[in-house]
């Protein structure tokens, strides 16, 4: 039986932010996930990859960006982002006691929360799904510098096929992280994990990459 999804609100500069949480029985730790650029959290996808989660046992509280909450489309500044973020995972860590809360996320979710890492939020580790390393066809705008300073565990779930991250670029950029940096490559995959060719809802899609991401979580937290 799936744990029972739970919403509230959490105060962020400037109003509110909605959240949801799912908190199975005996978790081992809590994952915090953001949304990506163009939706919000109860996208399908990370939908079914925090439930997923959830069985797995590990809990996760996902949130949304404040644009999104106010019906934009344009994400909040950089500042904005990382405010909320911090927010999020304040309210996580006050819930979770003794257990690891780590930090992650889709695209954009993703990579401001590697930025609050390298700035010092205190994540266990971190977990992209889909890290947005350059913009489509601007390979010379890496997004990696900040990924140096992460001292935390982290997992790449990529697609091969995702213009947002050139496999090789990948690959060298990780190289230089070393045994921090673990890739896990889904073939054929794009930005949204979709492979050609392939008919997959987007809530399965997300709960399959449960099943890389939730060892990856339990190895930081020390769980069997």
């Amino acid at each position: 039986m799936a744990t029972p999804e739970s919403r509230g609100r959490i105060p962020v500069a400037g109003g509110e932010v909605g959240v949801t949480r799912i908190e199975p029985k005996g978790s081992v730790a809590t994952l915090v996930v953001a949304h990506g650029a163009g939706a919000g959290m109860d996208h399908p996808f990370l939908v079914g990859f925090c439930r997923s989660m959830g069985e797995a046992g590990v809990g996760t509280l996902r949130f949304n960006f404040p644009y999104i909450d106010r019906g934009r489309r344009s994400p909040d500044p950089e500042r904005v982002l990382r405010e909320t973020w911090l927010a999020a995972f304040e309210d996580a860590s006050e819930r979770a006691g003794t257990r690891p809360v780590l930090a992650g996320g889709k695209s954009l979710g993703g990579r401001i929360a590697s930025m609050c890492v390298a700035d010092g939020m205190p994540a266990a580790g971190l977990v992209f799904l889909g890290y947005p390393l350059h913009p489509p066809g601007k390979t010379e705008r890496l997004r990696a510098e900040h990924l140096g300073r992460i001292e935390v565990p982290m997992l790449f779930l990529q697609g091969t096929r995702d213009p947002f991250a050139q496999p090789d670029l990948l690959t060298d950029v990780l190289a230089g992280l070393g045994d921090r940096a673990t890739l896990v490559p889904i073939e054929g995959g794009d930005h949204s994990f979709r492979v050609r060719g392939q008919k997959a809802d987007d809530r399965d899609i997300g709960a399959r990459l449960a099943g890389d991401a939730a060892p990856f979580v339990r190895r930081v937290a020390g769980a069997r």
